[in-house]
């Protein structure tokens, strides 16, 4: 048997490709894992309140909300699995999708594997992680932890420049660690950082430790060249060292872009094959929101349906499962 569709990953934008999918009576399978070792519901069932997703008010946990989007799809008639996916077959059709238990045979395929933040991997991260340590600031910025406080910014590049003026919105000092005696990004990025009086650049430096109790309190930095310790009371920390994205299950079978996401055509989802798409932070180096993503997890689903439809591939079900799961 030949499924319609395939949906690798989840998280906001594979849930929103499964329900779509399902109200369009496509009967989608949705690979929740797969072999970079993502977690079932994707980056958010690692965050703790998200306040900026359209229709929650008062905020909402990251894994509330990616269970309630999961239930939606399941209502739809997705069918939600949990294997890891090990392999994927692009050259043939159908193409063909390998977990460590089954292979499946499908005519369309949406990539939503999405993309892992980069780590510093310091001693105490864990503890502090979404406790005062984040890799997003425009998703954590508001969180009354760093209302009028101090925090620190990881990074020489635009994305560090971004996120450091995004946190003057909320924070009374932004400091920001560069590891070498330069900043990478753009000169009109640079001007802003360097005149605003909120913002103080710790050149030749890297964080090596944080320390703190229920929250991050301290973080203790040392100067590349002379190896000496500094301590900075700061209430947050953010990383903006780059994301990788989760597509090594895919190299030499799709396009990617240099950065290793995977490039889609135009407007698009679609990929230089035809009946594979993608969507999410897999694609998305830019934005990385979780309303962005389940926006390109529509799309996705969207195009996947009418492209099977034009190719005569389509195989409607007859009856739809509409009970909570």
């Amino acid at each position: 048997m030949t499924e319609n569709l395939v949906i690798i990953g989840s998280g906001p934008a594979g849930y929103t490709a499964a329900i779509y999918a399902g109200r369009a009576q496509l009967n989608p399978i949705v690979f929740e894992g797969f072999s970079a070792g993502g977690i079932p519901g994707g980056q958010l069932m690692t965050t703790t309140e998200v306040e900026n997703f359209p229709g929650f008010a008062e905020g909402v946990q990251g894994p509330e909300l990616m269970k309630q989007m999961r239930q939606q799809a399941l209502r739809w008639g997705a069918q939600c699995i949990t294997d890891d996916v090990i392999a994927v077959d692009f050259s043939q059709r159908p193409f063909v999708i390998t977990t460590d238990e089954q292979s499946i045979k499908t005519h369309a395929v949406i990539i939503c594997t999405g993309a892992t933040a980069k780590r510093l991997h310091l001693p105490g991260e864990e503890l502090f992680w979404n406790n005062g340590i984040s890799a997003c600031a425009i998703c954590d910025g508001a969180n009354p932890l760093f209302d009028n406080a101090e925090v620190a910014v990881v990074g020489g590049g635009d994305s560090a420049a971004e996120e450091a003026l995004y946190l003057t919105k909320y924070a009374q000092k932004v400091h920001v660690l560069v590891r070498s005696d330069r900043l990478r990004a753009s000169k009109t990025m640079q001007n802003r950082l360097l005149s605003h009086d909120r913002i103080q650049i710790h050149w030749n430096c890297e964080p090596v430790r944080v320390y703190g109790d229920q929250v991050l309190r301290k973080l203790e930095i040392q100067d590349i060249q002379s190896k000496d310790l500094t301590e900075l009371f700061v209430s947050g920390l953010f990383y903006a060292i780059g994301h990788i994205p989760n597509t090594e299950l895919f190299q030499g079978q799709l396009t990617l872009d240099p950065l290793g996401y995977i490039h889609t055509e135009g407007k698009s989802t679609a990929t230089n094959i035809p009946g594979i798409w993608a969507a999410g932070d897999v694609q998305d180096h830019h934005y990385r929101q979780a309303i962005t993503a389940a926006g390109t997890g529509c799309m996705a689903s969207i195009e996947a349906e009418r492209w099977l439809a034009e190719n005569a591939l389509l195989i409607e079900s007859a009856t739809m499962n509409l009970s909570l799961v």
